[in-house]
């Protein structure tokens, strides 16, 4: 928009200067907790190698680090090399498990300034990077209520310019480091060990980390979003709703149950999502976790099997990906700013039919080995069914949904995972194409053309091929989170619940030819 045309009102420069302020503490922030991986000393004393016990419970593995004993490693690269090569000289330890103890050696023998004074640079990373995207957010209230998209096509974080490619790029190598060499984020892990401590009661691990990290970003973003969406109340409540299952379903309960020493679980995380569910050892915990645990075990059967299918036969899949889910909170909040990017072609749509539903077959297959494995005690699969679970948790637990699913987000849109990989996106998305009460309507006769509908589409639907020739959408990828009506500036689209058997109003040609002639 031109400074010349009317309406027009330039941002004032108080607030720019803001912006760039909030922007600077921001990239420190990230900057030290980046750095930090790269910082102290590690040493390995006969007290730190007793306490080794709760992670590597064999003394005799234990007992192979003593020629490490009481030595001072500045690098932990030597260190690591000295891990392998003492207590895996035979390579008889699966690589997981290395990796495990790698992690927790490291992370116990860290000494120096984050061992003594991580509260000051969890301070000085994590809290000030939020300072400064909260800096930088506020700043957004100046502008009037509505959706603002002005001049997103050229800014290069948000249309795959330099920008957004060095974001993606840090994004992939954060999860690659997190999914396969997580001691070599020890330093960053240890300075959530405060928050980790007052919450469990116990050092933080690579998940804990995660976790907080996700939550942080869900809320701080969804602050971002309460703004965006200040004049829409569906947006607002959405937005709400995401936050707080995060919060409290998928990090503070399961930390609190944590800390009682009791089975945890994310309660909003259904099957095959949660594809570890029917795991021989999660089964194990939750059936030896008491009352509680058959408790955990019986809901995560009814959430799978009942409740996602009833709920998605009368709200469609928005009921869960746009108001509950993980996943879709961050792509809501944290990958909003790129729900532009997904394609929208007809090669896009095939290319997504054939991985979602292959995902779910893959997980309905895995699933029924494991329950029959577990039934028959492994009589009938064997190992076949744990080389078949690393596969699906390599393939598709971290590198799909992980790497591809959130670090693509300023390369492939924010929708990535749940458009192309998730199972349970395709569970529901077959109950809402066939038997659904959702439906999106459209009034053809008004709709011009604009293509802000498609555009902003994450689920890369052409929702204007359907406006135009005045036909209902209702599609098995549609995670209904309304952005299309939101952004309609002649207000075409509507999201409505009504019988299943009416939801589709096919247009004769005729109709069709003259509403195009009209457009």
């Amino acid at each position: 928009m031109s400074k010349h045309t009317p309406g027009f009102h330039p941002t004032p420069v108080y607030l720019n200067l803001l912006k760039v302020a909030g922007l600077v503490l921001f990239l420190i922030g990230l900057g030290l907790f980046t750095f930090s991986n790269f910082q102290d000393q590690f040493r390995i004393t006969p007290e730190i190698a007793e306490q080794l016990s709760a992670h590597i419970p064999d003394a005799e593995i234990r007992q192979r680090l003593s020629p490490v004993v009481n030595q001072t490693f500045d690098n932990k690269f030597i260190l690591i090399d000295n891990i392998n090569r003492l207590l895996n000289p035979d390579h008889s330890i699966q690589d997981y498990q290395m990796g495990e103890y790698r992690f927790w050696i490291l992370k116990t023998a860290l000494s120096g300034s984050i061992r003594e004074q991580a509260l000051n640079w969890f301070f000085f990373s994590v809290v000030l990077a939020v300072a400064g995207a909260l800096l930088y957010i506020l700043t957004g209230l100046h502008r009037k209520p509505g959706i603002k998209h002005d001049g997103i096509f050229f800014d290069s974080a948000m249309m795959r310019g330099i920008t957004g490619i060095l974001l993606g790029g840090y994004l992939i190598g954060f999860y690659i480091v997190l999914y396969w060499f997580p001691q070599y984020l020890v330093q960053s892990i240890a300075l959530v060990d405060p928050v980790s401590e007052w919450l469990r009661n116990r050092p933080a691990d690579r998940w804990f980390m995660y976790g907080f990290l996700y939550t942080l970003a869900v809320s701080v973003m969804g602050i971002r979003m309460f703004i965006k969406y200040r004049h829409s109340n569906y947006h607002l409540v959405r937005t709400a709703s995401v936050i707080f299952f995060q919060l409290a379903f998928a990090f503070l309960i399961p930390s609190l149950l944590e800390r009682l020493n009791k089975p945890s679980m994310d309660f909003k995380n259904a099957w095959p999502l949660n594809y570890t569910f029917f795991t021989d050892w999660n089964l194990n915990s939750l059936i030896a976790g008491g009352n509680l645990g058959w408790f955990m075990l019986f809901w995560g059967i009814v959430l799978s099997l009942i409740l996602v299918p009833v709920f998605t036969y009368f709200y469609g899949k928005r009921w869960y990906c746009s108001w509950v889910c993980g996943c879709g909170g961050l792509a809501e909040t944290l990958g909003d700013p790129f729900r532009q990017l997904s394609d929208k072609s007809l090669n896009a749509w095939r290319v997504e039919r054939g991985l979602i539903y292959s995902v779910l077959v893959f997980a309905v297959v895995m699933t029924v080995m494991q329950v029959v494995n577990y039934l028959s005690e492994g009589a009938i699969f064997g190992d076949y069914t744990w080389r078949v679970n690393q596969a699906y948790s390599f393939w598709i637990g971290s590198a799909f949904a992980g790497v591809i699913g959130t670090g693509f987000y300023p390369l492939m849109g924010n929708r990535v995972w749940c458009r192309f990989g998730c199972p349970l996106a395709a569970y529901m998305g077959i109950v809402q194409k066939f038997k659904s009460r959702f439906v999106i309507t459209t009034n053809g006769s008004q709709c011009i053309s604009c293509g802000n509908c498609s555009t902003y589409c994450e689920m890369g639907i052409d929702v204007r091929w359907y406006a135009q020739r005045g036909q209902n959408i209702i599609r098995a990828s549609c995670v209904g989170c309304g952005v299309c009506a939101a952004v309609c500036p002649r207000g075409v689209l509507k999201l409505e619940l009504t019988n299943p058997g009416e939801r589709y109003n096919l247009v004769p040609d005729d109709e069709i030819n003259a509403l195009m002639e009209k457009n």
